[in-house]
């Protein structure tokens, strides 16, 4: 079992960053893609970003790739989601997500296995 605990949601300007954070616990993440999605109440979750197990490779979706930033450190069990540029489209609770792949990187949600109780960010004009 894998325990992800999502952290540095919160109340941002529109333009502004915020730097999200996934702790995990119970196994090493360094055997696990890792993502994040977001969702927004009554609508589905959404791919935000992925990277590989060891992080030689990240994916984004395409309307994010240029102003979010996936990030892991393996030795310290985390990944972060750095976003900028920050809208109001783009608040949502995100949701770390960890999936049992050594080479790919997985954008479905139906491909992850373990993932975290979420953290709101709410971005105002």
């Amino acid at each position: 079992q894998v325990q992800l605990v999502e952290s540095g949601g919160g109340l941002v300007q529109a333009g502004g960053s915020l730097r999200l954070s996934c702790a995990a616990s119970g196994r090493t993440l360094s055997n696990y893609a890792m993502g994040w999605f977001r969702q927004v109440s009554g609508k589905e979750r959404e791919f935000v970003a992925a990277i590989s197990a060891t992080g030689g490779n990240t994916y984004y979706a395409d309307s994010l790739k240029a102003r979010f930033t996936i990030s892991r450190d393996n030795a310290k069990n985390t990944v972060d989601l750095r976003m900028n540029i920050l809208n109001p489209e783009d608040t949502a609770v995100y949701y770390c997500a960890a999936a049992a792949r050594l080479f790919t990187i997985p954008t479905r949600v139906r491909e992850y296995d373990y993932w975290g109780q979420g953290t709101q960010v709410t971005v105002s004009l």
